[in-house]
């Protein structure tokens, strides 16, 4: 079912979401066409139960699809939206979650008011689901005041406290941390797939010396490395991914945001350098990729932060050896 529903997406997305699309989006072009073609095709909602409209898969089904928003680059929220569904529905609040739906952490000001920091995708979405220390809030992007985030399709958006007065909280807080988290694991994963492909073709077809450049000895060391941390990347993304509930297991998912966050730093920079000053122009489709790999890797906490999750986790163990913690992180069958 999962490679029908990834070839599915692939086909739709090389026809619809070509590099020239992604530029005139991140351009303050129109995404609703885009995202019309996604939504109509049913992938918001491979999530959702099949008794609320949906197709009833898993985390592990999709990850080939979340996979696939990165390795094309995807300018709207198609995995954040399919997860938000999801959750939504186990609360039975599937029928107020329409559009393109982001996920956020929220800070309640001390007037009442409610800001949210470099919201993924928030220049393009319709709602955001946003969490705090302690509730979780449905809200519609456009009562929001929005002002740039670091990544251009990202925005810091604020909610006045007359507003926030008239919301009420959800029935239970949502970890919108650890869902971000591990959408962005499984994003990293295609994208850096995607860089390594691309900087292994460039080695290829780049003629220096007479002879291609991946031919050179020092080339074919930085392309093994990259390799080496793009396919450990992927499967870290299948763990973080392998659960069968709407929640995936926050120590699975610290394993493979960790490691997929350390992989894009090391990815993005041995590919500039492969493809020297070329791969930073504004022409060529690298710095869509590498632009993306440094933002996902802090969306939903960095390697850094995750590290200290996992670290808490062998400290607090009260019983067995911190060993069966590693293993019940890593045994999954995907």
């Amino acid at each position: 079912m999962e490679d029908l529903l990834a070839d599915a997406l692939r086909q739709l997305l090389q026809d619809q979401c070509p590099p020239a699309v992604v530029r005139q989006i991140e351009q303050s072009g129109d995404a609703a066409a885009l995202w019309a073609q996604i939504d109509n095709s049913g992938f918001a909602d491979a999530l959702v139960p099949e008794a609320q409209g949906g197709s009833g898969l898993s985390w592990h089904e999709v990850l080939s699809v979340m996979a696939l928003c990165g390795r094309f680059t995807l300018p709207v929220p198609l995995a954040e939206t399919m997860v938000a569904r999801s959750v939504l529905a186990q609360h039975g609040l599937h029928a107020s979650a329409q559009g393109r739906i982001t996920l956020a952490q929220g800070h309640v000001l001390a007037d009442g008011g409610l800001v949210c920091a470099g919201v993924q995708l928030g220049r393009v979405s319709d709602v955001v689901l946003v969490s705090d220390a302690s509730h979780s809030w449905l809200l519609l992007t456009q009562d929001a005041r929005h002002s740039p985030a670091g990544f251009v399709l990202d925005a810091n958006l604020q909610w006045s406290a007359s507003h926030m007065a008239t919301v009420k909280p959800l029935p239970e807080r949502l970890d919108t941390h650890l869902l971000l988290a591990c959408i962005n694991a499984a994003q990293l994963s295609g994208a850096l797939l995607a860089v390594f492909n691309k900087t292994l073709q460039y080695a290829n077809d780049r003629i220096q010396f007479g002879k291609p450049i991946g031919k050179f000895q020092a080339i074919q060391h930085q392309l093994s490395v990259m390799a080496e941390h793009s396919f450990a990347a992927h499967m870290a993304a299948q763990l973080g991914c392998a659960s069968d509930t709407a929640t995936p297991d926050p120590v699975r998912v610290a394993v493979a945001k960790a490691l997929t966050s350390e992989a894009a730093l090391e990815v993005a920079s041995l590919s500039h350098s492969i493809h020297g000053a070329i791969g930073f122009t504004h022409e060529f489709d690298l710095q869509l990729f590498t632009r993306r790999l440094h933002a996902w890797r802090q969306t939903g906490g960095s390697e850094s932060y995750w590290h200290t999750v996992l670290g808490q986790e062998l400290v607090n163990q009260r019983s067995g050896l911190a060993l069966d913690v590693l293993r019940s992180a890593t045994d999954a069958i995907v």
